[in-house]
């Protein structure tokens, strides 16, 4: 046989690559809070590649939430859920969830990305079908991958081409569709309306991802389903702690019976550390935050819309969108990567997004909003990518 490690012996060609021409974009280090302007490497950057959207990780009253647990119950719960990882805590986020996004229960995990390997790798077993959005976040394949059912997957927003999918399933087969609810990349809604008409007709389920409409979109940013007055008709949300819950973890809301059959069937559920202490407790009170100060998703919202029209009117092309996600053409994965570099050193953090992220030739700038960034500042970061999008004849 051959050494495995063959392969590894010059590591990411395309990494390589980049750094040899010094545009390589990743792993900037942070020097200070995850704010709306941070210190990286350095130097000051505005930032629009964090997705804090509410801005809570800065919050007074989230931080002190996660301090005081620390202190109360220790760093680290040093096991699972299913064993002695459980902390009250736990249980007082489940339920201040369930509440929040109208369902009877709430399963939490380590991360979001696990709550889907853990979600759907549970509810699709053997002789099932799932059926995903084409631009579906990688961690809702992978779940898929590790289910023993069948995946099968329709173009980017097609609700033809997913009910020709729903055709393929045979009658005495179980089917769960599943799609982002706010797409990372574009900042798009998903159809939900003709998704859940879909499956009413074929007999299939729901499962949104949240992950980027939690806090977001929606009655007091109670996501996607609610945005479209769609509560009742999502079997399941899923949704994470690091975005705009300010902290780290994910959850899936759903009846309790499924909620149940989770906690009880999941293997990254069962066989991985419960959120830490302090995880938990910022999460909660961020929640708290959210539903205390619903505004904060209306200033979201209006500081996402104020930056497009900046955009708009120095000529940059965008991909529209009614998120705080708004991402700006670059076109081919060289100019995105240089162009990321210059936002970069002229003191703007933006996010490229190349291939496989994207289709090639159609690679893009992903920058994000907070609701606590200012008019002033989104100003300033809109002058400067239109300078730098001019150098490079792209404005």
């Amino acid at each position: 046989m051959i050494d495995i490690f063959k392969k590894l012996e010059h590591g990411n060609v395309q990494a390589a690559e980049a750094r040899r021409q010094g545009v390589y974009p990743y792993f900037h280090a942070l020097e200070s809070r995850q704010d709306v302007e941070v210190i990286m490497e350095g130097k000051r950057r505005i930032m629009l590649g964090s997705n804090n959207y509410l801005g809570l990780t800065t919050n007074p009253e989230v931080i002190e939430a996660g301090v005081k647990a620390i202190e109360k119950y220790g760093t680290g719960c040093s096991g699972s859920r299913f064993l002695n990882g459980t902390l009250e805590l736990h249980l007082e986020l489940e339920d201040k969830l369930a509440k929040f996004l109208g369902k009877e229960g709430v399963v939490t995990f380590s991360t979001g990305f696990q709550s889907n390997l853990g979600i759907i790798s549970c509810v699709v077993g053997r002789g099932d079908y799932v059926i995903c959005d084409r631009e579906n976040h990688a961690s809702i394949y992978d779940g898929c991958k590790l289910s023993y059912g069948t995946m099968l997957r329709y173009h980017h927003a097609d609700m033809a081409d997913l009910e020709r999918q729903l055709q393929k399933v045979p009658d005495e087969a179980g089917a769960l569709i599943v799609t982002d609810g706010v797409f990372s990349m574009g900042g798009d809604i998903a159809k939900l309306p003709e998704i859940v008409a879909l499956a009413k007709k074929y007999g299939a389920r729901v499962m949104v991802d949240d992950a980027h409409a939690l806090g977001v979109i929606g009655k007091g940013g109670r996501g996607s389903a609610s945005y479209f007055g769609l509560e009742k008709d999502v079997d399941i949300y899923m949704g994470t702690f690091s975005k705009s819950l300010a902290s780290l973890g994910g959850y899936m809301a759903a009846d309790a019976n499924v909620c149940d059959y989770v906690r009880h069937g999941s293997r990254p559920f069962i066989f991985s550390a419960s959120i830490t202490p302090a995880s938990c407790a910022t999460a909660m009170a961020a929640l708290d935050q959210l539903i205390r100060h619903p505004e904060l998703v209306d200033n979201l919202q209006n500081i996402a819309a104020y930056f497009r029209q900046l955009l708009k009117e120095r000529g940059v092309k965008i991909r529209e969108s009614q998120t705080p996600i708004v991402p700006i053409y670059t076109y081919e994965m060289a100019d995105t990567l240089l162009i990321t570099k210059q936002l970069y050193d002229a003191g703007v953090y933006v996010n490229s997004s190349i291939p496989p992220a994207v289709a090639p030739h159609e690679c893009l700038l992903r920058t994000s909003l907070m609701a606590t960034h200012t008019k002033a500042l989104v100003e300033e970061a809109a002058d400067i990518i239109r300078s730098v999008l001019h150098q490079n004849g792209l404005c």
